[in-house]
């Protein structure tokens, strides 16, 4: 097999849905047995070092979780809010709002995880933030 340039991965990248692209990183992740999020969590703790010790347990409680409880009555209005909040198919939204309770965005700030829980809510759902 032809070893391929970082320009030709990066091509065949640029080709590549978002969904595709995040099937091929969980893949990846697997096969390697590492974890994409790792190098930034490792790359933001020195930036922050020369703060001292307050400065990321101020970072970590900035992040927070949006947790669906549950679609409630208006299920099809929910998926729809999905599907804008994460960029998601059908069948993938879907499949998210009916595992619930599970978490639509991970590690989003709280300014973003409080507008998609209003727009979750006013869908119909209900929300927590964790």
């Amino acid at each position: 097999m032809a070893k391929l340039s970082n320009e030709e991965l990066l091509d065949a990248f640029k080709e590549m849905t978002l969904i595709e692209l995040s099937e091929f990183v969980k893949t990846f992740e697997d096969a390697f047995g590492v974890t994409a999020a790792a190098p930034v969590a490792v790359a933001a703790a020195p930036a922050a070092g020369g703060a001292g010790g307050d400065a990321p347990a101020e970072e970590e409680s900035d992040e927070v979780d949006v947790i669906l409880e549950s679609a409630g009555d208006k299920k099809i209005q929910v998926i729809k809010e999905v599907r804008a909040l994460t960029s998601l198919g059908l069948k993938e939204a879907k499949d998210l709002v009916e595992s619930a309770p599970k978490a639509i965005l991970e590690k989003v700030k709280k300014d973003d995880a409080n507008k998609a829980k209003e727009q979750l809510e006013a869908a119909g759902a209900s929300v927590t933030l964790k």
